[in-house]
């Protein structure tokens, strides 16, 4: 029997990556919020890959914590093993990631939503959301769990993961459950349809878990960390250590030979499989069949934590049957004899076309319903984080009545995912990269704090005193770029010293330290020492000194790529109103009507950037909305 069970501002469901970032934003804010998890011991879990960050990802992470998220602060305290990422490329590219005490970072992520002030974390299962028509506006009313308890909330973040009707998949051997043996959400999906949401089935997949006692390291490439260990918070004061290595090994004939006779029993090539996979992450039979030409292909092991044996196969993602992924992997270097711990599988899983959503993450077709992370057609950690976080930003936001939170692709790299989900759409997992973003050399992950701490600090989540310290920071870079423009080191000998020991022309007539600087060979530390023996002394951070030396190698690429990211402010300043009938504006062709009608992009930078939306059609819609603003029936608003 359903009984009455609290009353919240916010139910959030799932409290995976996305679930915490949404439950804590709003909480911190002032929501009285409750989180809703099917297992307490899943709170936080790292089902796949014991790992944060990575190429692309841990821009989104700094991003996060520049904005006041969690996710940073909890991996600099949980690591064993912290790397930046292409430091061999340039700076645009750089990006963190470290090796996760899995149990660590599940322990501490769980207690730091246990202390929460706003925030009550109970386990159940949401199996219905009450949905009430008001003034013929459709809005959320409450949450029940399977045993009938109703909590009334006036917003509800879904952060479903891959629980929802999930299906786990070894072979021909299939299991209704989510990640981990854990129970699926089996109810809630057909609640969701009938609410008019529309729902479709992707995949993603696990490699399997071996025993490290059992591992032959000798005959693999030992991979340490990076020394100074790099943290993610840029508020870290962890003490960080690289505790463990990881270590490298390559499939062979042998191994491919075994999955190409077994094809005929892989749900990925039988049909058993019917969702969308990552084309980024694909299992390794997939491998053997797209790249058939290539020998061998990458397995890097990874530590599952301090405290277990557990050790993560990346690269042998597999839905093979269980005898035949011990086959696979005993024909590996190193791993002749090892036992797996747990077997590779496919999960299959609903979730929400994200063109049903805005910019904020609320539905369009139910006020206060808010989705986020696996459940919006996203992959990964990360990418779910920062949804989450926007989810219950958004979701506090409208509750008191406040301007909303919009990241754009203006400002990062979540803007770029968030813009690409709901304005592109996604017919497979979405997995973020810096090849996604147009504008990856001012959107870098080292000046994530000056890029996103002010929104943080508008909202309330990053404090006045963090913010002028961020603001101190940068304004300590500009000085010191015009100090360097106006600085003339005169001809000396130390000078030709200095260009002859990095093999770069001499400078006859000496030239200014920041000419000096941009020469490719040339590094800050470099005129820093150069200046030293002239007798200055140097008080700045190395933060300081990294921004300076980005700032002025890469000053001409910055200066153009900051003229595009105005122009597409310019365009994003004009505003496209709610009510327009796109029908009605015959001078579009009828794919881009289609198209608007059922996206209703916010403005006119926005519809430039839905597939099917020409150019032409583009130039149409401007001229339209321009005569709409001469007979005074909408505003262009420039921002």
């Amino acid at each position: 029997m359903d009984f009455e069970a609290g009353t919240y501002d916010i139910a959030v469901i799932g409290a995976g990556h996305a679930g915490i970032e949404a439950s804590l934003a709003a909480a911190r804010m002032g929501m009285k919020t409750i989180c809703f998890t099917i297992n307490l011991d899943a709170v936080g879990n790292l089902p796949c890959n014991p790992n944060i960050g990575g190429t692309g990802k841990g821009h989104l992470v700094r991003e996060l914590d520049a904005l006041g998220g969690e996710m940073a602060k909890c991996a600099d305290k949980a690591c064993i093993q912290f790397r930046m990422l292409n430091r061999g490329k340039g700076p645009a590219v750089h990006s963190p990631r470290a090796q996760a005490d899995r149990r660590k970072y599940q322990e501490l992520m769980k207690h730091t939503l246990e202390r929460q002030e706003n925030l009550t974390l109970r386990q159940g299962e949401i199996v219905d959301i009450g949905v009430d028509t008001l003034s013929g506006v459709r809005e959320v009313s409450f949450v029940k769990t399977q045993t009938g308890a109703i909590f009334r909330c006036k917003a509800v973040v879904v952060c479903t993961g891959t629980y929802l009707a999930g299906c786990t998949i070894v072979g021909e051997v299939i299991s209704e459950g989510g990640p981990d043996g854990m129970f699926a959400a089996t109810k809630l999906g057909d609640r969701l349809r009938d609410l008019g949401l529309s729902l479709r089935r992707f995949k993603t997949g696990t490699p399997p878990r071996i025993n490290a006692r059992d591992v032959d390291f000798s005959k693999m490439e030992k991979q340490v960390g990076d020394e100074p260990p790099p943290p993610f918070s840029f508020e870290s004061d962890e003490q960080l250590v690289n505790s463990v290595p990881c270590h490298l090994t390559y499939t062979n004939e042998k191994t491919h030979d075994i999955i190409r006779r077994n094809l005929h029993r892989s749900p990925m090539h039988t049909g058993t499989i019917e969702g969308t996979g990552a084309r980024y992450c694909p299992s390794i039979e997939d491998k053997i069949v797209r790249f058939a030409d290539k020998e061998r292909h990458q397995i890097f092991l990874e530590p599952m934590g301090l405290d277990t044996e557990e050790i993560y196969l990346q690269g042998f993602s597999s839905s093979m049957p269980e005898e035949v992924q011990l086959e696979m992997i005993r024909t590996v270097s190193g791993l002749e004899v090892v036992e797996i711990m747990r077997p590779a599988y496919a999960i299959e899983y609903d979730c929400v076309d994200p063109l049903e959503l805005l910019p904020t993450m609320e539905s369009k077709k139910i006020s206060g319903f808010y989705g986020a992370g696996q459940f919006n057609g996203s992959s990964g950690y990360e990418e779910a984080a920062v949804q989450g976080f926007v989810a219950g930003v958004n979701a506090t936001l409208k509750l008191k009545g406040k301007e909303p939170l919009i990241i754009s692709r203006n400002d990062g790299y979540i803007g770029t995912l968030i813009d690409d989900l709901v304005t592109k759409g996604t017919n497979e997992p979405y997995r973020m990269m810096t090849s996604r973003t147009e504008h990856r050399l001012l959107h870098r992950q080292d000046n994530a704090d000056i890029r996103m701490s002010h929104f943080g600090n508008r909202i309330g989540l990053i404090s006045n005193e963090r913010h002028e310290r961020v603001i101190a920071k940068y304004k300590a870079v500009e000085d010191e770029i015009k100090r360097l423009e106006t600085t003339f080191a005169p001809p000396s000998e130390a000078l030709k010293e200095l260009l002859h020991t990095h093999n770069t022309p001499n400078a006859e007539n000496g030239i200014s330290l920041a000419s000096l600087l941009r020469r490719p060979k040339i590094k800050y530390c470099d005129i820093a020492t150069f200046e030293q023996k002239q007798g200055k002394s140097f008080t700045l951070s190395p933060e300081i000194c990294e921004q300076v030396e980005i700032s002025i190698k890469y000053s001409g690429y910055i200066e153009r790529q900051q003229r595009q990211v105005d122009e597409l402010k310019r365009m994003e300043s004009h505003k496209i109103p709610d009510d327009i009938d796109y029908d009605a504006i015959h001078t579009l062709r009828i794919e881009a009507r289609q198209k608007l009608s059922a996206i209703k992009p916010q403005n006119l930078g926005q519809a430039t950037r839905i597939s099917g939306v020409s150019p032409a059609d583009a130039a149409a819609l401007m001229i339209y909305l321009k005569s709409l603003t001469s007979e005074g029936r909408a505003e262009l608003v420039n921002v």
